[in-house]
Parts: structure tokens; C-alpha cells; sequence
């Protein structure tokens, strides 16, 4: 829920207003991916600040470029792959965080 607002002096850009939230910056090295996942318990929100990720949020795919963003509803497959060059990602959570509340669809190192 991304809002902008213009000011005479120029602007600004919310991201998250009065929600509990987690913020990360998400370094994808070219040829890697994360796996195809979901969540039960967070929303996330993801802005490209550098790079061309390729980006899976549902049934849509797309070839992302640096300002893209995404919102990712909880219980939606998604997923970051750099098939090109290293990509670096805004990452913003809403709701209940934990590092255990992932549901892989697909990974391709193995994991569960």
C-alpha cells in the first residue's frame, strides 16, 4: 500500500503508516533464486532498487526492473530469481514475522 505525496519541495513515498512491520533488503546473486513460497501469516511488498529480477507473485510473471513493485498477499506463491545480473530488493512485511512461515512449492537447494 504504497501512497505518494507531493510537497512543493518535491515528495515523499509511505510504505507502511502505524503497522507492525519488518523491513529487509533482499541481495540475489545472478544465476539464483528463492524458492517458490508462500505464507500464512504475512503480507509483503517488494520494490527492485537494482537489477532485472525476474518476478513470480501468482500466476504472473514478470521481468522487473529497478522502481517495479509488488505486492505479495499471504498465501501466494512467489518468487526472485536474477537469471541476468545481481538483484537487490525492498522487502516489507506486514503482520505476524517469522522466519519459519515459509511454505516451499518448489527450491532448488533442497530445502523443505
Amino acid at each position: 500500500m504504497v501512497e505518494n505525496v507531493e510537497k512543493p519541495w518535491g515528495g515523499f513515498e509511505t510504505f507502511a503508516l502505524n503497522e507492525p512491520v519488518t523491513v529487509k533488503i533482499l541481495f540475489i546473486k545472478k544465476g539464483e533464486a528463492l524458492s517458490l513460497q508462500q505464507h500464512r501469516h504475512r503480507d509483503e511488498f517488494w520494490r527492485v532498487l537494482s537489477g532485472n529480477p525476474n518476478i513470480v507473485v501468482g500466476e504472473e510473471a514478470t521481468a522487473a526492473k529497478t522502481g517495479d513493485q509488488f505486492e505479495i498477499p499471504r498465501e501466494t506463491n512467489h518468487r526472485i530469481e536474477a537469471a541476468s545480473g545481481d538483484a537487490e530488493i525492498l522487502e516489507i512485511s506486514r503482520g505476524e514475522f517469522d522466519e519459519d512461515d515459509i511454505v516451499r512449492a518448489e527450491d532448488k537447494y533442497g530445502r523443505a
